[in-house]
């Protein structure tokens, strides 16, 4: 089976096609292409409130282009979701329909609650130690989506705006931060030791500058070591020099001091990074929708 997963982020537009093989068991969810669009959408949502009339056009010729690839893959289902930037953008409906009626593509914009489960939707947890308790963290360009584990079950679930492309416009509240690690401490003390997992663009970029052999975790001396390099830097230099995408070099420090503030309230040692993010928690969701609609259809018949 093929999936289609676009996701409408803060900082950049990814499209996700990736393949699921059911003869593997548990089923393999096999990532075949990843088409990234730096648009930034939130410099304008988070600046002017609005998508501007040139982001919006490029948003529309972006998943026109997404909609061939769709088309030529060809993918079984596809869903596309909108989050940060899109949901405070005041003309958001405005441009929702706009693509819609140019492309044929149906984004949805969702809550940071319905973000959240999203990326839970990945179920690294089940790859892990069942006895151990785990925080999901995804820091995007626009927020911050945390969850807890308690051994093997999800307890709670949280979306915070705080995210990168936010920082640089200067829309970051400090309240926000204060709930955010009032949040993490508050399992920290009602569940004892825990394990980050740590997914989305930002955490990846770091865990391939870590070089840390695929699948061991990420220590938290190292991601300091990773911070304070990254801040020795200038942004050119981070471009240049460690090879980082320009929309990327701007805003992973600070992504990168988020990660090493959570793990030090949470008193984490050790992240697990499967360098998993939204597009492959739509993936899951549809698959697991097609699932169900075939148990129906056996059923019926």
């Amino acid at each position: 089976m093929k999936f289609a997963a676009i996701d409408i982020g803060s900082n950049a537009v990814r499209l996700l096609l990736a393949r699921v093989i059911e003869e593997s068991d548990p089923p393999l969810f096999k990532k075949e292409v990843l088409v990234r669009m730096p648009l930034r959408l939130g410099d304008d949502a988070f600046g002017q409130g609005r998508i501007s009339a040139e982001k919006a056009q490029r948003l529309v010729d972006t998943m026109s282009g997404f909609r061939h690839l769709i088309q030529a893959y060809p993918a079984l289902d596809y869903a596309a979701y909108a989050t940060s930037a899109m949901r405070e953008a005041k003309n958001a409906d405005v441009v929702v329909k706009r693509v819609e009626k140019t492309t044929g593509i149906s984004i949805q914009v969702i809550d940071g609650a319905r973000e959240a489960e999203v990326i839970y939707a990945n179920h690294i947890e089940h790859r892990l130690d069942p006895n151990r308790n785990y925080l999901y963290l995804d820091v995007g360009g626009g927020s911050t989506e945390v969850t807890f584990i308690a051994k093997g079950r999800m307890v709670a679930k949280e979306s915070f705006p705080l995210g990168g492309v936010r920082a640089l416009r200067g829309k970051l509240d400090p309240r926000v931060v204060a709930t955010l690690r009032q949040w993490i401490e508050s399992h920290h003390e009602q569940y004892g030791s825990m394990i980050a997992i740590g997914s989305g663009g930002n955490i990846n970029s770091i865990y391939k500058m870590a070089r840390v052999k695929q699948g061991k975790p990420l220590d938290v001396e190292r991601l300091r070591a990773i911070r304070n390099t990254l801040r020795s830097y200038s942004l050119e230099e981070r471009i240049v020099t460690l090879n980082l995408r320009p929309d990327r070099a701007d805003v992973v420090v600070f992504a990168c001091d988020l990660y090493l503030n959570a793990m030090k309230w949470g008193g984490i040692s050790k992240m697990v990074v499967p360098q998993v993010g939204l597009a492959d928690g739509i993936v899951h969701l549809l698959y697991n929708r097609h699932r169900r609609r075939g148990r129906r259809l056996k059923t019926a018949a």
